[in-house]
């Protein structure tokens, strides 16, 4: 099955929810992982507004920079109680054997009523992560507890 055209989609799971995203490359991937997981907890079609949040992350692999980031997106929306619809990596570089994000999470202030909840994510995990590049471009596997 080819993953071209596709952004990601979800695969079966117990407790946790996993998805697989995809992208041409490591900062499309970064983007499409954090839509798939927002889309696990609200439909980020609903989510309007221009709040942006700058993010900037260090880690020692790809694989904690994912999970770093998907994290700290989830803290702000907890903490901050803003819903993102749109996920713009600047870039991801590897820089004396550390990687880094630059990126911005574009939403609003989060109302019930105009965001149904669908899904509480609790934490994203290292289980099962799996960052591989491919043919055309790259892909990556995450679960989180839900």
């Amino acid at each position: 099955m080819s993953s071209q055209g596709k952004q990601y989609e979800y695969l079966e799971h117990t407790a946790d929810i996993k998805f697989m995203a995809y992208g041409k490359s490591l900062e499309e991937v970064f983007e499409n992982s954090a839509l798939a997981m927002f889309n696990v907890m609200i439909d980020t079609e609903q989510v309007s507004g221009e709040t942006r949040k700058e993010i900037f992350l260090k880690a020692p692999d790809l694989e904690s920079l994912l999970v770093d980031w998907l994290s700290e997106l989830l803290y702000i929306f907890e903490v901050d109680e803003i819903v993102f619809r749109e996920f713009k990596v600047e870039k991801i570089k590897e820089e004396a054997g550390e990687y880094s994000i630059i990126a911005q999470a574009v939403g609003e202030e989060y109302y019930p009523e105009s965001h149904p909840f669908k899904t509480e994510i609790k934490a994203v995990t290292y289980n099962q992560l799996e960052i591989t590049k491919t043919d055309d471009g790259w892909k990556a596997q995450v679960v989180v507890d839900i």
